[in-house]
């Protein structure tokens, strides 16, 4: 079960009526996953809706000439599959962890206890569709971006909504390898971008990650559309 200090790396459960809070404290449960582990899987039907207390996550699937395909990556606060959990199907995309991470995890059927009671997790639910929308669509235009420090400067952005993503704040950690998983470039080629933002006073390189100075700049970083 989850302990004290992890409750508010919980955005959801504020939200919650006292009634339907209680229930999903005593539902919720914490799992340590390994680097290069894989929490979810394509075809597996879902078990619990996970969200990331600590560490990161990367969802992504096979491409079609064997390479992966990354969707998005997943600090802390963030929470996933609400989708598959709501429709109750196989997954569509695998979910593997980059580092040792902390997850939490909804059983389905107190999610779908939850939604049919608490206004409170619906409200939460349809804030949170509606952000990942808007997450997917700025993705579609990332992947037609062909300059490199744009590429890396948009994605990193990505990680750094406040509503998707409240425990991140201003400060993400975040080595450049996993970076590279998330964007699809070699380290040494995010480390050149990064160093280029960081000139630019947009984000500052420090011990064990990345301080966002300038989210607005970070998010249309590079040649105008």
């Amino acid at each position: 079960m989850p302990r004290a200090q992890e409750l508010p790396g919980i955005p959801w459960l504020s939200r919650l009526e006292p009634g339907a809070r209680e229930q999903a404290l005593a539902s919720l449960r914490v799992v340590e996953v390994e680097p290069g582990e894989l929490l979810c899987r394509v075809g597996r039907p879902p078990i619990y809706w996970f969200g990331v207390l600590d560490g990161l996550l990367k969802v992504g699937n096979d491409g079609a000439h064997g390479t992966t395909v990354t969707y998005m990556g997943v600090p802390p606060g963030g929470w996933f599959g609400e989708g598959t959990a709501l429709k109750r199907e196989g997954y569509r995309f695998n979910v593997q962890a980059l580092r040792r991470s902390v997850i939490a995890g909804l059983p389905i059927d107190c999610f779908d206890r939850l939604l049919e009671s608490s206004l409170g997790f619906n409200r939460f639910l349809m804030q949170q569709l509606n952000e990942r929308l808007g997450q997917f669509i700025a993705a579609r235009d990332i992947d037609r971006l062909t300059q490199p420090d744009a590429r890396v400067a948009r994605s990193l952005a990505a990680l750094f909504d406040p509503v998707l993503y409240p425990g991140v704040g201003e400060m993400l950690r975040i080595t450049q390898q996993e970076l590279a998983y998330l964007v699809g470039l070699s380290r040494q080629r995010v480390n050149r971008a990064l160093r280029s933002m960081q000139a630019e006073g947009v984000i500052r390189i420090e011990y064990g990650g990345v301080r966002v100075l300038a989210l607005d700049k970070l998010r249309h970083y590079g040649p105008a559309d």
